[in-house]
């Protein structure tokens, strides 16, 4: 499929608001990925079909990533929202065609994000978090970092992430903190190396 095509799909498939962020999430990976050296068509198609599994909730998304064989932890379980990305995952190869494994990895993680992101991975995660349709205190400084330390930026989001969760009360994936402390972990020994 075509981006064009994939893009066409998928405005069939979820609603305006969702389909509004993905292409803004796909112009924000495309503009990283030109900043950061990344594959350009790796970051759009990312980028597009990051939230194609969205649709699925609650009981829905439980069946559907058990249909597929997906182990689903405990917080994943209780927290069903989590399991998009997995079934995203799913969806971009079964119905979109997707076959390269980065593009498939960076739908997979990211929502929790994980220890040891490759670039791709990285970029989706962060723009999908500073997208232009995002709106709440510090994006600012995280849209600017984004553009000049991708490891400062994961951290950002990643803590930003973490207060938001604390604050509603709900349970924390324990790959948000390994994705937080790994990047600071590298920019730590960065800085050492200076």
């Amino acid at each position: 499929m075509t981006i064009n095509t994939i893009i066409d799909t998928l405005k069939r498939e979820i609603d305006s608001y969702r389909f509004n962020h993905s292409l803004n999430v796909m112009e924000t990976a495309e503009a990283l990925a030109r900043q950061y050296g990344a594959d350009i068509h790796k970051a759009r198609l990312a980028g597009i079909l990051h939230d194609c599994g969205k649709n699925y909730k609650g009981e829905e998304a439980r069946r559907f990533v058990k249909r597929i064989g997906y182990q689903a932890e405990e917080v994943e379980i209780r927290q069903p929202k989590l399991l998009h990305g997995i079934i995203g995952e799913y969806l971009a190869k079964e119905m979109y065609g997707v076959t390269d494994e980065e593009v498939l990895g960076a739908i997979r993680w990211h929502t929790t994000g994980k220890a040891g992101m490759n670039l791709l991975e990285k970029i989706i995660y962060i723009a999908d978090y500073i997208e232009p349709l995002r709106s709440f205190d510090g994006i600012e400084t995280m849209r600017r970092i984004a553009f000049e330390d991708l490891e400062r930026c994961i951290v950002y989001c990643s803590e930003s992430t973490i207060k938001f969760i604390l604050k509603k009360g709900v349970l924390l994936h324990k790959n948000t903190v390994d994705t937080r402390n790994y990047s600071l972990m590298l920019i730590k020994d960065r800085n050492e190396n200076i």
